[in-house]
């Protein structure tokens, strides 16, 4: 099992930035595909972006595309998510996540991955 810790959550106002960091027990550059979610309405929790380690391939929600970036630095085995002109809608808690398949076949369905963090919670506030 991979233990997975995220942080650099915080309280924010409309427009302003936020990183998060999800510190992975495993070597990133072992792990197939890693995401992060955060609860949605209707859903437990919706995948918002993901990356694939083998080609840094990165897929994003609709909801985020243009504003937040995923990436990951596999010396630390840390996964980020930089969120920028950050909106209220997007006050959740936020967690990282590790799927043992690809991305490609995981993408961002939330039953593909195995190893869930325990979450960050942003708020942003207008």
């Amino acid at each position: 099992q991979v233990h997975l810790a995220e942080s650099g959550g915080g309280s924010v106002q409309a427009g302003e930035s936020l990183r998060l960091s999800c510190a992975s027990s495993e070597n990133t550059a072992n792990l197939h595909c890693m995401g992060w979610f955060r609860p949605a309405p209707g859903t437990a929790r919706e995948g918002i972006a993901n990356i694939d380690h083998r080609n840094a391939s990165a897929r994003y929600s609709y909801s985020v595309r243009g504003r937040f970036t995923i990436s990951e630095d596999n010396a630390k085995n840390t996964l980020y998510l930089q969120m920028n002109n950050l909106k209220p809608e997007d006050t959740a808690i936020y967690f990282c996540a590790a799927a043992r398949v690809r991305c490609n076949y995981a993408r961002l369905s939330v039953g593909w991955y195995a190893d869930w963090g325990q979450g960050t919670q942003v708020t942003v506030s207008t």
